[in-house]
């Protein structure tokens, strides 16, 4: 049973891949697979599933891409009906306060 708790994890590889590249737009897919700790070929997929879904949009400079995450797109899920792209990258850069700094007042 304790190998089942760790095996899953409350995001999925495809909304860190586009929080990582929401908060480093001009990364590299290798990058992107380090930082989310998935590989070369998976990141590639992930970002050509999320191009693909109008999620973000790469222009080439060079050897270098520049992403953007097109934030108004709102998520295919129905359980997030109404929630968008921006809503969701939002969520995940929002600090909440530990206990003790939360004011019992308010």
């Amino acid at each position: 049973m304790d190998g089942q708790r760790q095996q899953w994890t409350f995001l999925t590889n495809h909304t860190r891949v586009l929080h990582f590249i929401a908060r480093n737009p001009t990364t590299r897919v290798q990058e992107v697979a380090d930082a989310c700790r998935i590989t070369e070929r998976t990141a590639q997929r992930i970002v050509a599933d999320l191009e693909q879904a109008g999620y973000l949009s790469r222009e080439r400079t060079g050897r270098r891409a520049q992403y953007t995450v097109n934030l108004d797109t709102p998520l295919r899920h129905p359980a997030e009906a109404g929630l968008s792209v921006r809503d969701l990258m939002q969520l995940l850069t929002r600090r909440i306060p530990e206990e003790a700094d939360v004011d019992p007042a308010q």
